[in-house]
């Protein structure tokens, strides 16, 4: 497990992540709170502290504005890709 205890920053992703990592904290409230895997099992997943976890959650909770306009840009990105694949059975003929 990291001794070091990591802020969350915007430098390699448009969106909150652990220092240092490409660990998001839409993904650590997701695997908590979605999944209900408890932050200590997330903490040990991943190599974090268990503070990391639980600074992970109290950032998307203490910014939900920003937190639920990042969840409509992944939306809206998914429905992009969906509108962009094509049916394998589109392409035959």
């Amino acid at each position: 497990m990291s001794q070091v205890t990591r802020r969350i920053v915007r430098e390699l992703h448009d969106e909150p992540h652990l220092e240092g990592r490409r660990i998001t904290v839409q993904f650590i409230k997701a695997q908590v709170e979605d999944r209900g895997l408890e932050p200590r099992t997330v903490a040990d997943r991943h190599d974090l502290d268990v503070a990391d976890v639980y600074r992970a959650l109290t950032y998307y909770h203490d910014n939900p504005d920003e937190m639920r306009s990042i969840e409509r840009q992944r939306d809206a990105a998914a429905d992009e890709y969906d509108h962009l694949t094509t049916d394998p059975d589109d392409v035959r003929g």
